[in-house]
């Protein structure tokens, strides 16, 4: 998939949680220099949060792919829908 200009695979999604149509009104430019980016449902509405390869040089703990798992758990709603797609790079 193209969002942006940059384009993106679909890496994970959990409970049928992605949504093409509203990932596209979300994207914005914002979310271009990381790695991966993580959607998540709560109350209806999509939240989005990127993170970085643990090789990129931005990448922090609060950022860090690796985590991904922990950020679900312990910042979106118990078992929630949620999706990851992963950036494609040339």
């Amino acid at each position: 998939m193209n969002l942006e200009g940059q384009d993106y695979k679909l890496f994970e999604n959990y409970k049928d949680g992605f949504d093409l149509e509203e990932l596209t009104e979300k994207m914005t430019d914002y979310f271009l220099p990381y790695d991966y980016i993580v959607g998540d449902w709560s109350y209806g509405k999509l939240r989005l949060k990127g993170f970085y390869k643990k090789d990129n040089k931005d990448c922090k703990k609060l950022n860090d792919f690796t985590y991904y798992k922990e950020y679900i758990e312990n910042n979106c709603a118990y078992d929630c829908r949620f999706f990851v797609i992963e950036k494609l790079v040339e």
